[in-house]
C-alpha cells in the first residue's frame, strides 16, 4: 500500500504486473428510464456493474457533472447501482452515466436519461355533438391531453365502457392523432363516442367526455377524400415503420399503396383494410417516395410523402483488449458506419482524446490504461472499450516451447516455430545439435523466429534448438525433426459428362509413408471440403453438382491434389433482366438476357404474363410470331387488354426440359383504348311515373381506360328520337328515368354502351321493356286437376295471353282443416302451364286456385277447383309365410294384406329382386300372393315385397336368399311409402 501511494499509477501497474488482473468491463449499464409521476414506488434505480480484478469502485455523473453522493440525501450507492429516493422532477431529470475504476484504469458507461412520465386527464368540458348526413364522412377529434412520453395508443368507446368500436374499411383510428374517421356514415353509427387513450410506459389510461354522433337521414355520394396523410418520415435501418392513410367517401373508398419509381419492398404488409402500410426491417433500398391512392366510383384522391432511411451508428472496425511490448509501435483504430456519418471520439481512463486514430510510437508504461471509442450521430451513441497493457519481460518458453517432435516429408518443406513470450521483441538464432545455423538457399530464419528448411532429406534429421534474447534476458527450447516418405497420387480422377438425374463417380488413390494415416478430402470449386474417401459417388446429379472436383490425399505431414471436371447437362437456367419496352394498348415488346443453357442449346422460349385482375395466376401469353426461337432475346406480346397492369416472365426450354421462370418484369400498364365490350342482360320495366333500365355492368378488365361509365339510350317503340343519358359510375347496374307523362304499359326500346376517356364503345343488343305495368287483368282458364296418390296431385290451365304476364302462382289448401292464408304455394314462370302439387294429406278435400302475376302484382284468381286425395297406402307389410326351392327357382309366398278402414284398397303386390349390395334390381307386379324367382349361384340377393294401391306403395317386407340356396329372414320394415320408389 505504501508503494501504491508513492509511485505513479502507471509505474505501480508495471512493477506489480499480474497476469490475472484486468481493468473494468461493464456487465450491466444504465438504461433509459421513465418514472411515472404517480408511481407508488418513490425511487429510481439506475443499474451499473463491472467485472474487474481488483474489484472496481463506482462514481456517477449527471449531465457530465460528478454527483456528490455524500452531499445529497436523495442519492444512495448500492454496489454499483445508483438509487434516487423521492425523486424531484426539476432536480433529477437528465442524462446519467456510471464511472468504474480500478488499478488498471477507468471506463465510463453509456449515458441513459431519466424522464418523468405523465398523462393528464381530459378536459371536463362537454363535447359538442357532430351532425352529419347519412352517406357523408365524419371525423371525431380526440385531442389527447398533455402527456410524456409521446407514444400513445388510441381506441374509441361506443356508448359505454368497455364497448370499443370495431375497426374496418369504413372506420379508422389514427395512432398518430387519435382521431376517429368514418368514411361513410350509416344510421347505425348513431351513438355517443369517447376517445380512450393509453400510455404503456406509465401504465395509465384516460378517456374523454362523450361526443354524440347524429346521422341525418339524407344519403349522399361523394368522391374519395384523403383525411389521414402520412408525413415525410425518417426510418432507421432495421426498424419497422407504419404509414397511415385513410379517406372519407361514399361508396367506401379502396386504399392502394405504391412506391414511386419502383415496387413496394418485399418486406411490406398492408393491414386495417388498407389504411396501414407496414415496412419491416427497413433497409437503405426502401428509401423513396410512397403514394397512397383512395378510389371509389365517384372519384379518387392521392397523397405522397418521402421515407428517408438513416442508420444508428455501427462499428465496422473496433478495438479489443491487448498486451503490447514496451517500445513497440501500435495503432488503435475505430471506424463506424451510420447515417448521418457518426463523429468518433476517444477516452482514456474517462478523459477525452479528440483523435480518429490513436497512434503510439515506442510504447511506454504510461500508455497502459482503459481506452474507450465513442461513435455518435443524431440517432444514438455506441461505445467500444479495451484495455491496453504495456509489458516488459525476459524471453520464456514456459507456455509455448518448441514442438518436441516435428515430422517432415522427403523433398518437402518444414517450418519449426519458435514463439517465446518476450518484451521487447527478442533476437533469434538456431542450432542443429552443436552446429550453429545461418541463412542459406535451403535454410531461412524468419523474422518471427521460425526456422524454414527446403527440400528436406534424411540427412536433415536431428535435434534443433531455438535461442531467444532481449535486454531483459535469454532462453532456449529444443525439438527433434524426423523425415517421412512423401505422399504421391497414383490414380487421379477422370473428367465426366452426365445428364441431370444420372449417377456418376470419381476415383482417387495415393501412396504414402506406412507409419502415417492417410485421408482423402474432396472439394467442389474450392468449396467446403468433405472427408469422403478415395471414391466419390454422386447420385441423382443436379446442375449444382457441375464444376471442378479436387481430391486431396493428406497425411499429418503433407498433402497432394488432383482435379477433374464434371459436366452436368440439364434444362436451361432462368433468363435474366426481363424488361418491357414499346408499350401500346394491346401489345408490348419484351426484352431479356439469355440464362445459362446448361450444356444443351436452348430451343425455345415461353412468355407468361399475369395482370392485376388475376394476381397469382400466370398464363402463357400470345406472341408475334407465335413461336419464340431459342436464339431470341426479345419478343412482342399481343392480345393484351388495354389500360391493364401487367408483369411478364420468360421460361427457356431445351431438349432436356424446361427451366425455372425468370424473375417477373417491372409492372407496366398498357395504353388506354376505346371500350369494345357492351353491357349485357339489358332489361327493366316501369312503376308509376318511372322507367327503370337495368344491365349487367362491364367487368373492370374491359374498362380499357379512365373515366369509365355508361350511355343509356331509350325511346318509345313507335318513336324516332333516342333519348340519351350518361351514368359515370362504372359499377352502376340501373338507371331510373322519372316522367309523370309516361303511360302505363308503354313499350320502350333500350340499349346501353360503355365509354371512357378515349371514346365510346358499341351499343348492346336492343331490348324491349314496358313502363308502369298494371297487374294482369285476366285469370287463367280451363283449370283442371287430378289426384295422383295420397300425397300428390297434378294441376293444369290455359295460359293468359297478356304480354305483361311474368309467371303464375298456384295455391292449394284443405277446405275444412286449413285457412286460405296458410295455403301452400307453387310459383312458376310464364312459360309453364302445369305443375305437380306435393306434401298433401291423404284422404283430404282440397281447393286449388291459379293466378297470373307480373312486377305490378297478382291478377285475379281462377275459380276454385276441388279435388280429393287418395286414401293412404297400406301401413302393414306382407307377412312372408313360405319359401320353397323348385329346381333353379325359389317360390316366395305371403299372406294377403288387409287394409285398415282409412287405407286404400289393395290393387296388387310389387316384388323387387336385387343383389344385396345394390339398391336397384328387377321389379315384378303380381295380383297373386306368391311368385317364382330365378336362383343365382353366387352372392346374396334381397327380395322386397309390398302391397300397392291407388294411394301409393305400402310397407315393405324383406327376405335374403344366398347363393348356396339357404334362405334368411329379414326383420319386416314398417315404412309408410306414399310414393312408389320403383
Amino acid at each position: 500500500q505504501h508503494l501504491r501511494n508513492i509511485l505513479p499509477h502507471w509505474l505501480f501497474i508495471a512493477l506489480s504486473y499480474d497476469a490475472t488482473g484486468y481493468g473494468p468491463v461493464f456487465e450491466d449499464q444504465p438504461v433509459e428510464t421513465i418514472y411515472p409521476e404517480e408511481s407508488p414506488e418513490a425511487k429510481i434505480t439506475m443499474s451499473c456493474r463491472a467485472r474487474a480484478n481488483p474489484p472496481a469502485t463506482y462514481q456517477w455523473r449527471l449531465n457530465s457533472q460528478s454527483i456528490d453522493l455524500d452531499g445529497d440525501n436523495h442519492y444512495t450507492l448500492v454496489g454499483g447501482d445508483l438509487v434516487i429516493s423521492n425523486p424531484i422532477k426539476n432536480k433529477h431529470v437528465g442524462n446519467y452515466s456510471c464511472v468504474a475504476t480500478n488499478d488498471y484504469g477507468t471506463v465510463v458507461s453509456r449515458e441513459a436519461g431519466v424522464r418523468f412520465g405523465y398523462l393528464d386527464f381530459f378536459s371536463s368540458e362537454e363535447r359538442e355533438a357532430v351532425h352529419v348526413k347519412e352517406g357523408q364522412g365524419a371525423v371525431l377529434l380526440c385531442a389527447p391531453p398533455p402527456h410524456y412520453p409521446h407514444e400513445l395508443s388510441f381506441r374509441w368507446i361506443l356508448n359505454e365502457f368497455p364497448i370499443f368500436i370495431t375497426l374496418d374499411k369504413r372506420r379508422f383510428v389514427s395512432q398518430t392523432t387519435g382521431n376517429l374517421y368514418i368514411s361513410k356514415v350509416d344510421l347505425s353509427d348513431s351513438g355517443n363516442y369517447s376517445c380512450f387513450v393509453s400510455s404503456a410506459s406509465i401504465a395509465k389510461s384516460v378517456f374523454s367526455k362523450f361526443i354524440p354522433l347524429v346521422p341525418l337521414t339524407e344519403r349522399w355520394k361523394y368522391p374519395a377524400d384523403i383525411k389521414v396523410k402520412f408525413p415525410d418520415t425518417y426510418a432507421l435501418v432495421g426498424q419497422n415503420v407504419t404509414m397511415e392513410c385513410f379517406a372519407l367517401g361514399n361508396p367506401i373508398p379502396q386504399i392502394r399503396w405504391k412506391k414511386m419509381n419502383g415496387e413496394l419492398p418485399s418486406n411490406h404488409d398492408v393491414s386495417m383494410a388498407g389504411a396501414h402500410l407496414h415496412l419491416y426491417n427497413v433497409q437503405y433500398e426502401d428509401e423513396g417516395t410512397y403514394e397512397c391512392e383512395a378510389l371509389n366510383s365517384k372519384g379518387k384522391d392521392w397523397h405522397r410523402a418521402r421515407v428517408s432511411v438513416e442508420a444508428f451508428p455501427e462499428w465496422t472496425e473496433s478495438i479489443n483488449s491487448t498486451e503490447k511490448d514496451i517500445s513497440s509501435d501500435y495503432t488503435m483504430s475505430c471506424v463506424a458506419s451510420g447515417k448521418p456519418k457518426p463523429h468518433v471520439q476517444w477516452l482514456k481512463n474517462s478523459y477525452a482524446y479528440d483523435k480518429r486514430d490513436l497512434r503510439f510510437s515506442g510504447l511506454t508504461f504510461k500508455d497502459s490504461g482503459m481506452y474507450q471509442c465513442i461513435a455518435e450521430n443524431r440517432h444514438g451513441v455506441i461505445y467500444a472499450n479495451a484495455e491496453l497493457r504495456v509489458i516488459a519481460c525476459a524471453p520464456t518458453f514456459e507456455h509455448n516451447p518448441v514442438k518436441w517432435r516435428i515430422l517432415g516429408a522427403k523433398n518437402g518443406r518444414v517450418v519449426i516455430e519458435c514463439k517465446p513470450k518476450a518484451a521487447p521483441k527478442p533476437s533469434f538464432s538456431w542450432s542443429k545439435g552443436t552446429e550453429l545455423l545461418f541463412n542459406s538457399t535451403r535454410v531461412l530464419i524468419w523474422e518471427d523466429g521460425s526456422l524454414e528448411i527446403l527440400n528436406v532429406t534424411e540427412a536433415d534429421e536431428g535435434r534443433y534448438t531455438c535461442f531467444a534474447e532481449n535486454n531483459r534476458g535469454q532462453a532456449n527450447s529444443t525439438g527433434s525433426l524426423s523425415i517421412t516418405e512423401a505422399t504421391k497420387i497414383t490414380l487421379a480422377p477422370s473428367n465426366a459428362d452426365v445428364t441431370v438425374g444420372e449417377n456418376t463417380h470419381m476415383q482417387c488413390a495415393a501412396s504414402h509413408d506406412s507409419t502415417l494415416d492417410i485421408t482423402f478430402v474432396w472439394t467442389l470449386d474450392k468449396g467446403r471440403p468433405e472427408n469422403i474417401g478415395g471414391e466419390l459417388l454422386i447420385k441423382n446429379t443436379q446442375l449444382k453438382h457441375s464444376g471442378r472436383y479436387t481430391c486431396t490425399a493428406q497425411t499429418p505431414v503433407d498433402n497432394v491434389t488432383a482435379s477433374a471436371n464434371l459436366v452436368v447437362r440439364g434444362p436451361p437456367g432462368s433468363p435474366g433482366g426481363v424488361r418491357v419496352e414499346e408499350i401500346r394498348d394491346k401489345s408490348v415488346r419484351l426484352i431479356w438476357s439469355r440464362g445459362t443453357d446448361n450444356h444443351s442449346p436452348i430451343s425455345k422460349y415461353t412468355i407468361q404474363c399475369r395482370d392485376s385482375f388475376s394476381q397469382e395466376d400466370w398464363r402463357d401469353a400470345t406472341t408475334s410470331p407465335p413461336d419464340v426461337e431459342g436464339n431470341a432475346e426479345s419478343a412482342t406480346v399481343v392480345d393484351l387488354f388495354p389500360w391493364t397492369e401487367y408483369e411478364f416472365r420468360v421460361i427457356a426450354t431445351n431438349t432436356l426440359g424446361t427451366g425455372d421462370p425468370s424473375s417477373p418484369s417491372p409492372k407496366v400498364t398498357t395504353l388506354e383504348a376505346v371500350p369494345v365490350v357492351a353491357p349485357s342482360d339489358i332489361g327493366g320495366g316501369g312503376t308509376s311515373r318511372e322507367l327503370t333500365i337495368t344491365w349487367t355492368p362491364v367487368q373492370p378488365q374491359y374498362y380499357y381506360g379512365r373515366n369509365f361509365g355508361y350511355i343509356i339510350a331509350f325511346k318509345p317503340r313507335d318513336g324516332y328520337e333516342w333519348r340519351k343519358v350518361t351514368v359515370a359510375d362504372p359499377g352502376a347496374k340501373h338507371y331510373v328515368h322519372k316522367d309523370s307523362s309516361i303511360l302505363a304499359s308503354t313499350e320502350f326500346e333500350v340499349k346501353v354502351k360503355a365509354f371512357n376517356s378515349k371514346g365510346e364503345g358499341p351499343y348492346s343488343l336492343m331490348a324491349v321493356i314496358y313502363s308502369a305495368q298494371d297487374v294482369p287483368s285476366k285469370a287463367p282458364t280451363s283449370v283442371g286437376a287430378r289426384a295422383l296418390s295420397a300425397t300428390e296431385a297434378i294441376v293444369w290451365w290455359l295460359p293468359v295471353t297478356q304480354h305483361t304476364v311474368e309467371g303464375y302462382q298456384v295455391r292449394y289448401w284443405r277446405k275444412a282443416e286449413d285457412s286460405e292464408t296458410s295455403s301452400q304455394r307453387v310459383v312458376l314462370s310464364s312459360r309453364e302451364n302445369r305443375t305437380r302439387l306435393d306434401n298433401m294429406r291423404p284422404d283430404s278435400h282440397y281447393l286449388i286456385e291459379v293466378k297470373a302475376y307480373n312486377a305490378a302484382g297478382y291478377g285475379p284468381p281462377s275459380q276454385h277447383l276441388q279435388i280429393y286425395t287418395k286414401k293412404a297406402p297400406p301401413s302393414r307389410p306382407p307377412k312372408i309365410i313360405s319359401k320353397k326351392l323348385k329346381g333353379t327357382s325359389v317360390n316366395i309366398a305371403w299372406e294377403h294384406v288387409e287394409p285398415l278402414a282409412n287405407e286404400s284398397t289393395i290393387d296388387g303386390y310389387k316384388v323387387l329382386y336385387r343383389q344385396a349390395s345394390k339398391s336397384t334390381g328387377t321389379l315384378f307386379n303380381t295380383g297373386k300372393r306368391s311368385i317364382d324367382l330365378p336362383m343365382h349361384k353366387d352372392g346374396d340377393y334381397i327380395v322386397e315385397v309390398r302391397a300397392y294401391s291407388e294411394g301409393g306403395d305400402g310397407a315393405v317386407a324383406q327376405i335374403r336368399i344366398s347363393g348356396n340356396t339357404s334362405i334368411k329372414y329379414q326383420r319386416n320394415t314398417f315404412t309408410k311409402m306414399y310414393k312408389a320408389p320403383f
